[in-house]
């Protein structure tokens, strides 16, 4: 059986740290590689710096770790966007590994 993935894009590395804790102490979730996009219009965004937080897990806990770290992202910076995948294709496994964090 495949787990579900919870993805939670916010502005900044601060709203994603305090989004990852409050995803994990919402829910028995596994977290994948934090990303990282500077968008060509970062000037004038709130932060111009968006993280993506991939939470892994059954779907209801896929569930509550994604609606818990937007609310905490947006005490923060913001939530851009959220989305949930109730199974992810072994391809898009593959994706989920990469992050951007150790590029130049």
């Amino acid at each position: 059986m495949r787990n579900a993935t919870g993805i939670v894009e916010v502005f900044g590395l601060v709203a994603a740290f305090c989004a990852c804790d409050a995803g994990c102490k919402a829910a028995d979730v596994t977290v994948e590689h934090f990303d990282k996009n500077k968008p060509a219009n970062a000037d004038s965004m709130p932060v111009p710096l968006i993280v993506a937080i991939k939470f892994r897990g059954t779907v209801p806990n896929v569930e509550a770790a994604v609606a818990a770290a937007a609310e905490a992202a947006e005490k923060v910076s913001g939530v851009v966007s959220t989305h949930i995948m109730t199974s992810t294709e072994e391809d898009t496994e593959k994706m989920l590994k990469l992050n951007a964090f150790d590029k130049n």
